[in-house]
């Protein structure tokens, strides 16, 4: 038996349509490496004890700040710091990977509809 699995992030992503809604691809220690589909705003939010990383694998991710927007093109990657408010958007849909300790719930401190609290694992 080989615990490495290998990930083909197309073939990820084609297993799944729903947006916002994280589904975990692997574990590396206490972090989760997870897939997105996003489109549209997502909900104004922190995260008080988590750092987050938004790597755009296709498409463009607008990423909101109160005071700026980060725009993120596929092959770049924002870290969002822990406690910084921030919305994602995109305009068309994006696909991004996410880097984030295990702990963190997908809208921080903002529990509405959109609040995932049990994730979908795909591997």
């Amino acid at each position: 038996m080989n615990p490495v699995n290998k990930v083909n992030l197309a073939q990820a992503f084609a297993r799944f349509a729903e947006r916002w809604s994280p589904k975990v691809v692997g574990d590396v220690n206490d972090f989760q490496v997870k897939l997105v589909k996003l489109a549209g705003e997502f909900v104004w939010h922190h995260h008080e004890r988590e750092d987050e990383l938004f790597l755009v694998v296709k498409g463009r991710l607008r990423m909101q700040f109160r005071d700026s927007t980060v725009i993120v093109e596929p092959g770049e990657f924002v870290i969002v710091p822990r406690g910084v408010e921030h919305c994602p958007a995109a305009d068309d849909e994006c696909q991004v990977l996410l880097l984030e300790p295990k702990t963190t719930l997908n809208t921080g401190n903002v529990e509405n509809e959109r609040t995932v609290a049990r994730l979908e694992r795909l591997d």
